[in-house]
């Protein structure tokens, strides 16, 4: 009891909810990685692969992908009791790129997934969240069989400024695509603030 009022009479915390973009190049994890971390049902937009499609998508690297995004993905998933976070999947492909912008409204941040085997398809995305001055974290999607490079060489094949972070992650595990999301929060909060602090000043 806490002043003759019990735990149970708590009002509910009314939860801060915060819009979180998974962008990066075609195959990469980004429709895995939401759903290993959503705790709802994910949304999700595949269609299959066709032949029509052959000529502009690049399967390279990725020829046992039978499906691809076309709109978005979309999830869930509760960090803390007061903090939530929705997750908007990118589709990967060049002729569905129109719809970043639409996605990227109201976004705190991004996570940018990158394949080392395929490291130019992440390129693209890198540059788009840059121009837009919108904070984003280099989530290396450690595939099975990939070879596996230091994170500094990574970033410098990148040619990422100093301050944008750079993890090694599994999309398929619930843990590791978590701390991912978690630092794109801790890092857009950070340039958030800096920003501030630069008009103040």
């Amino acid at each position: 009891m806490i002043f003759g009022r019990s735990e149970r009479d708590k009002p509910p915390v009314e939860p801060v909810t915060l819009k979180i973009l998974v962008a990066g190049g075609f195959g990469v994890g980004k429709t895995t990685l939401v759903g290993a971390v959503s705790e709802i049902r994910p949304l999700r937009t595949e269609e299959l692969l066709t032949e029509a499609g052959r000529p502009v998508d690049d399967t390279s690297g990725v020829e046992g992908k039978h499906t691809t995004t076309v709109a978005m993905d979309f999830g869930r998933i509760t960090l803390r009791e007061d903090l939530v976070l929705y997750l908007f999947g990118t589709p990967g492909q060049e002729r569905f790129w129109f719809m970043w912008d639409e996605l990227s409204e109201g976004a705190l941040g991004a996570v940018v997934l990158a394949d080392t085997r395929r490291l130019e398809d992440c390129f693209a995305a890198v540059d788009y969240f840059e121009r837009r001055s919108l904070p984003f974290v280099i989530g290396v999607n450690c595939f099975e069989g990939a070879s596996r490079y230091p994170a500094d060489d990574v970033r410098q094949a990148l040619d990422l400024d100093d301050d944008v972070p750079l993890v090694l992650c599994d999309a398929r595990d619930r843990r590791s695509a978590k701390e991912v999301l978690i630092g794109v929060v801790q890092h857009a909060m950070a340039y958030g603030a800096g920003r501030r602090q630069s008009v103040t000043t």
